[in-house]
């Protein structure tokens, strides 16, 4: 390497160095396990959320949170789950048959806090999928209750994801 090559690269390196160190950009779980948003995220249980649908949602989000809590010490924060799941089809040859579906799940829920008994967060996600409708009716209940499992870890993973955002800035505002 010349030595203007390394003289650039050198420029260029401290120039990038000294452009992303006075962004804003900070990582959600920076300081570990101690994080305001690993704590908060460790203190959330999940209310039964009803059906099929709600048995995937609250595992998957169970799985993620490490949900604290037992019946001799409640967890701080409780998520309260309503689930919209449908199907629809959509593609729909000359004789009336569908061909493609969609399926949609919708949470609405809440982030509570259980001390206080006030409703700290309250949005809705969503995810949806395609699902191919086949000539076999046990090939297309299969692919119906694959995008079901998929979708219930997307919609876990959307609000584990908000509920860490909301911890971050409750962190910010709080100075910490």
């Amino acid at each position: 390497m010349t030595a203007r090559r390394a003289l650039a690269l050198a420029v260029l390196s401290t120039a990038l160095g000294a452009t992303v160190s006075g962004c804003a950009l900070q990582p959600l779980y920076a300081g570990g396990s101690r994080s305001a948003v690993a704590t908060t995220l460790a203190g959330v249980s999940v209310s039964q959320i009803e059906g099929e649908a709600g048995w995937l949602v609250r595992n998957a989000l169970r799985d993620r949170l490490r949900t604290a809590g037992t019946p001799e010490t409640p967890s701080r924060y409780r998520i309260d789950i309503r689930l919209d799941d449908r199907i629809a089809g959509f593609a729909v040859r000359r004789d009336d048959s569908v061909t493609r579906e969609r399926r949609t799940l919708r949470a609405r829920w809440q982030l509570v806090d259980t001390v206080a008994g006030t409703t700290l967060v309250d949005a809705t996600v969503a995810s949806d999928s395609g699902i191919d409708v086949v000539g076999s009716e046990f090939a297309t209940i299969a692919a119906e209750r694959t995008a079901l499992e998929r979708l219930a870890e997307d919609i876990a993973d959307q609000i584990v994801a908000q509920v860490a955002q909301y911890a971050q800035s409750r962190d910010r505002e709080a100075g910490r």
